[in-house]
């Protein structure tokens, strides 16, 4: 699939997940991840109790996420905070709480569904410091230097060109700033057509790095302090529903699998006059 299909083929389906919630549904992206009305074990139980008490509901319900950068990411009152694909507005809106007033957290997406479902979240939640901003992650419409904090939840996997994506994000972030996202992940070798399907399990059109390739991209970009922490690691019995439906025998491929699928958080820094543990 080419790089604009991937592109459009991505924006179609959040853009029904945005409409789904909007109408009183579920964002989940088929029906085999739906399990008791949420969208297991990817998307559930990612935010407490304090958190899902700070946002609209359908900023919840609208989120695609396997992680949740804004619990692991250091977030300072006064910084700015920039969302890679921030969907439904839930990380966002968050971030804008801990920076504060003096603070500021920007949205990118580039579906306008989930723009005005984000902006109708941030109208509910009252949130006067966040602006969400219409455009893609591979050309992020802010200056050089400009950002405290980048985070992103399970979005930048979705790209095709990742690397552009990273040296964008080393681009727009101020020196010394953080690179802070959640992301899927894939350690050991996978075969390709094993790898297709449960990556579509995991994130609907998923293209997870595996984790050193990840690494030596944000090298690359230029990033330091480069870590890859796992979050959630997937076993085989949490596909076994979907991959059954896709013809897979699932006992056959389990030693493939099984353990090699992550949600991680993926932690890097643009270099500063500090030292990365200063």
């Amino acid at each position: 699939m080419s790089t604009g299909n991937i592109k459009e083929v991505v924006k179609q389906k959040y853009g029904q997940a945005a409409l789904r919630v909007q109408s009183g549904g579920s964002s989940c992206c088929g029906s085999s991840r739906a399990v008791g009305g949420g969208c297991d074990p990817i998307t559930s139980n990612l935010y407490d109790a304090r958190q899902t008490g700070e946002v609209p509901e359908q900023a919840l319900q609208a989120s695609l996420g396997c992680g949740n950068p804004t619990a692991l990411a250091q977030l300072n009152p006064g910084e700015t905070v920039l969302d890679l694909g921030s969907g439904g507005g839930i990380d966002v809106l968050l971030s804008a709480k801990r920076v504060g007033a003096n603070g500021k957290a920007y949205g990118l997406d580039m579906t306008d569904e989930m723009l005005a479902l984000a902006r109708e979240n941030q109208r509910k939640a009252g949130v006067s410091n966040a602006e969400f901003l219409k455009g893609e992650i591979e050309n992020i419409p802010l200056p050089d230097d400009s950002v405290d904090v980048i985070i992103s939840n399970c979005v930048i996997n979705l790209s095709a060109d990742k690397d552009r994506v990273l040296r964008e994000a080393f681009r727009v972030l101020k020196p010394g700033g953080r690179f802070a996202v959640s992301d899927v992940v894939v350690t050991g070798e996978i075969p390709a057509a094993i790898r297709k399907n449960v990556e579509l399990w995991i994130g609907c059109i998923a293209g997870a790095l595996r984790d050193t390739d990840y690494t030596a991209k944000l090298a690359g970009a230029g990033f330091d302090c480069i870590a890859i922490e796992p979050t959630r690691i997937y076993a085989v019995e949490d596909a076994r529903q979907f991959l059954a439906g896709q013809g897979i025998d699932v006992d056959a491929i389990a030693a493939e699998v099984d353990g090699k699928f992550m949600s991680a958080f993926v932690r890097a820094g643009k270099p500063a006059r500090m030292a990365c543990g200063a």
